[in-house]
């Protein structure tokens, strides 16, 4: 154990954390909601200090990230626990059970190793993913500030629940936001996770494109009967276009039955596709489909002269008409961030 960052003491031993938005009131021995953080003789410690859960060498299309440093691999590296506890999360087995530690094992990887490791397998970033990074606050910014002095981009794979001051923290060293927007109504958000505040979630967004300048692209994971309406998927489109601007990626992706969803059935493919053209419609220039590898709404196409510059299938990208952030074709600006790029910065 640690003591975390981001916490404050309150009456009766009690402390509040300030790492999400939960932003929860600890007693004495007891655990956060995301069963990481527990507060220890009146100091609120960390329990999961590069303790790993998972770790893979990805395509940064796996994130899926599109527009950032396209065809590169990026160190994938996961904790325990979650401050969401959805009801379809497919990797449920590392961010629900509890105790974690005990079911599961755990292995130690500091993060002066996580960076040693991304290079050695040819890694030009890392991401922290697979769980909340957010919860991993502590870790995942020390792993950055390592990161960025060696000259790796830096991704959180996140829910987006994460506290201004979080953010504010991560800030200096955290490249791209990669963050799922899962529906836009009230209902929704309870339904799935008991979220009721979920509207933090587009403010801190908001934040990291308007003071960090972070790359952002936004999942929503279509779920039918559930976020398929019109309604909330112009919602986010909408969103996305007037706050975070009309060359920002969104991608709508195919659900598929977890955990405690399985007698909900994949997402027909002709949801995916109106969705795709909602988003069109309301004027997002690029607008992906996922988890139907083989789809031509996985290519990048320059909405300027029509001309494809991306060539994607599955995981796998071409590059065939991208000058840095440009349209080779045109000149037309598409919002990429390039590995040449980052090595000028």
């Amino acid at each position: 154990m640690r003591e975390a960052i981001l916490w404050e003491k309150l009456t009766d031993s009690a402390v509040r954390c300030h790492i999400c938005q939960w932003r929860c009131v600890i007693r004495p021995q007891k655990f956060g909601l995301c069963q990481v953080r527990q507060n220890v003789d009146s100091v609120l410690q960390i329990l999961n200090y590069a303790e790993v859960s998972s770790v893979a060498v990805d395509p940064i299309e796996k994130k899926p990230l599109f527009h950032f440093h396209p065809t590169t691999l990026a160190f994938s590296i996961g904790g325990w626990g979650c401050n969401f506890h959805c009801r379809h999360c497919q990797n449920w087995h590392i961010s629900c059970e509890v105790p974690w530690k005990e079911k599961h094992g755990s292995q130690q990887i500091s993060p002066e190793a996580s960076i040693e490791l991304a290079k050695r397998y040819g890694c030009e970033g890392i991401a922290w993913t697979y769980n909340e990074p957010g919860i991993w606050l502590e870790y995942t910014l020390d792993a950055a500030k390592i990161a960025k002095a060696e000259g790796l981009y830096t991704v959180y794979v996140t829910n987006g629940y994460s506290t201004p001051e979080a953010l504010d923290a991560m800030g200096p060293y955290l490249d791209a936001w990669r963050v799922d927007v899962k529906g836009f109504s009230d209902s929704f958000y309870r339904q799935l996770a008991k979220i009721s505040r979920w509207r933090g979630i587009l403010e801190v967004a908001e934040r990291a494109h308007e003071k960090w300048g972070m790359h952002i692209e936004v999942v929503t994971n279509i779920i039918p009967t559930m976020n398929d309406d019109d309604e909330q998927l112009e919602g986010i489109a909408t969103w996305i276009r007037d706050r975070l601007g009309e060359l920002t990626p969104w991608h709508v992706t195919r659900f598929y039955p977890q955990h405690n969803l399985q007698h909900i059935p994949p997402t027909p493919i002709s949801t995916i596709e109106r969705a795709y053209d909602i988003g069109k419609r309301v004027g997002l220039r690029f607008v992906y489909v996922g988890n139907l590898h083989g789809h031509d709404g996985e290519n990048t196409t320059c909405y300027s002269c029509g001309r494809m510059v991306v060539k994607r299938v599955g995981y796998q990208a071409e590059l065939v008409g991208l000058d840095g952030s440009k349209c080779r074709f045109c000149g037309a600006e598409l919002n990429f961030r390039t590995a040449a790029e980052q090595k000028q910065k």
